[in-house]
């Protein structure tokens, strides 16, 4: 079936009464079968064809790690809705491009993590609008103009014929963000996804004794790529916290006997903290970890490894590429220290630079059927960034003379702080709309735990009374808290090239000089 709704189709027929997913976010903790679940995803499916939802309509879904991310994800694809998962940490009016953007005509939303999504959802007047975990006791009724989505939901068949789909029929649309200042659509089809799927289970496969630990965002691909696509095809299980706390999170993983665990590297650093506990606790069903999303420091894996007593892998990909395309290799080979991988089977790569293929270095472009079919209602993107088929990543690597792929940083702007890329933009034009702010220039600068963080540099006007501080809580009310500057230097003239450019080479060095000095 052309259907990723369906992926658990297997798993499902061939263990009934498995636990497919535990969830944390609850107490006592709710498990919740593969027989269940996959009847979750139909009643998920009748309540939108009911609600008018069509095939290609989208929907937004903004809610934390908890079951029913996976259960309404996966089952408003079975209709042929395309879901548009919400990273809710963005900023109202970012929220609001992307919902608009969409042309979302319905939104499930857990309103008590993410009131500002809810208020994006009303303020564009979406009618059809459920509440996730609203109205769970007497004393937390539904909000006001929103369904209840637990009774509604109870109320659904559990039965449901999807529908025929075309080729290349959109299967979800989730934002990344962009040089541009607005996040930026990728519509990722069915019959891609289903590629990599089956790849995951033809060259890496899950068994159903394994069971994962998700603890990054379910609205991220890390999570989903990593842990709820692969073992649930396969009747393994996964445990979902609610979000990343160190001793939680420790905890889950002995508790649960968990197999695998992959997060960012920043999720890392901060349990090496926790060493004390660690070696309390016993991790001796543990057989692998994987750490992407954002690079690695050699050290950090040595540590990892030594900590945890299981070898420690590193992969890359990127939303609209495939997901993944770099990794250790299905021939066994070891991965060095400081490379993410080996070229994976079944998808096409190589390195351009100056506009001809380069062998050894260069922007690394991905050729393979998991490669978006476009960036929504941006036709000048898709032209510059797509041809043939080839999507260029923006990414600049290495190759050695054995193949595997060392990062050496963007073609633009971007950088990745702890997991999250951040476009320096959109952080200036944050800085920008604040009334006494002339000028502003933001670049990365070392973390100890999250890699890069953004500092800045800002122009104010004469006789304002702003402070670093002042604009720094600026930044932390009006967007999210991971892409505030956090170190910045108010100047009273920016410091500019020959031709009249900002400096942006001595706007590094004075920065990077600040935040260690």
């Amino acid at each position: 079936m052309n259907n990723l709704g369906y992926w658990l189709h297997d798993a499902r027929a061939e263990f009934p009464d498995r636990v497919a997913l535990i969830d944390l976010s609850r107490t006592p903790p709710r498990e919740v079968t593969y027989r269940e679940l996959d009847e979750r995803m139909n009643r998920v499916a009748n309540l939108l064809t009911a609600a008018g939802i069509r095939a290609g309509d989208r929907f937004v879904l903004g809610a934390a790690n908890r079951f029913e991310f996976v259960e309404i994800m996966f089952g408003g694809m079975r209709c042929g809705a395309v879901p548009v998962p919400l990273n809710f940490k963005l900023s109202a009016e970012s929220l609001e491009h992307v919902v608009a953007d969409a042309d979302c005509r319905a939104a499930f939303v857990e309103v008590a993590v993410t009131e500002r999504s809810a208020a994006v959802v009303e303020q564009l007047g979406i009618e059809k609008r459920w509440e996730v975990g609203g109205g769970e006791t007497a004393d937390e009724p539904a909000r006001a103009g929103w369904f209840d989505y637990a009774a509604v939901l109870a109320e659904a068949s559990p039965d449901f014929d999807p529908p025929v789909l075309g080729a290349h029929h959109p299967a979800f649309q989730p934002y990344t963000s962009g040089s541009t200042g607005k996040p930026k659509g990728v519509v990722l089809d069915h019959e891609g996804q289903i590629w990599w799927v089956r790849c995951l289970k033809k060259y890496w496969p899950s068994g159903p004794d394994d069971r994962a630990l998700a603890a990054v965002p379910l609205y991220h691909k890390n999570a989903m790529a990593g842990a709820v696509k692969p073992l649930l095809q396969a009747g393994g299980s996964v445990v979902i916290l609610p979000g990343f706390e160190p001793v939680a999170f420790l905890q889950a993983l002995s508790e649960y006997r968990c197999t695998q665990v992959g997060a960012v590297p920043a999720v890392f650093t901060i349990l090496l903290d926790h060493m004390n506990l660690i070696r309390r606790l016993d991790f001796s069903a543990l057989r692998k970890v994987v750490l992407g999303s954002a690079p690695v420091q050699p050290e950090l894996m040595d540590a990892v490894e030594r900590a945890f007593g299981v070898q420690v892998g590193e992969s890359y990909g990127l939303t609209e590429g495939g997901p993944v395309m770099l990794g250790p290799p299905p021939d066994g080979r070891p991965v060095p220290r400081g490379s993410c991988g080996a070229a994976w089977p079944e998808g096409e790569i190589r390195l351009m630079r100056d506009g001809v293929e380069d062998a050894r270095y260069g922007e690394l472009w991905v050729r393979n059927p998991g490669v978006t079919t476009g960036y929504h209602n941006l036709p000048e993107v898709n032209a510059a960034r797509i041809r043939d088929g080839w999507l260029a990543t923006g990414d600049l690597f290495r190759r050695d003379e054995d193949g595997f792929f060392h990062f050496r940083g963007r073609t633009d702007d971007m950088f990745n702080s702890g997991g999250e890329n951040i476009y320096p933009k959109e952080v200036e034009d944050l800085l920008l709309s604040h009334p006494d702010v002339l000028d502003a220039a933001v670049v990365p600068v070392p973390h100890a735990v999250k890699g890069e963080v953004p500092a800045a540099m800002v122009k104010v006007a004469a006789g304002s009374a702003a402070t670093a501080d002042a604009l720094r809580m600026y930044t932390l009310d009006r967007g999210p808290a991971y892409a505030h500057p956090r170190h910045i230097v108010l100047v009273r003239e920016m410091p500019l090239t020959g031709v009249g450019k900002v400096d942006r080479t001595e706007i590094v060095e004075v920065l990077r000089s600040s935040a260690t000095g």
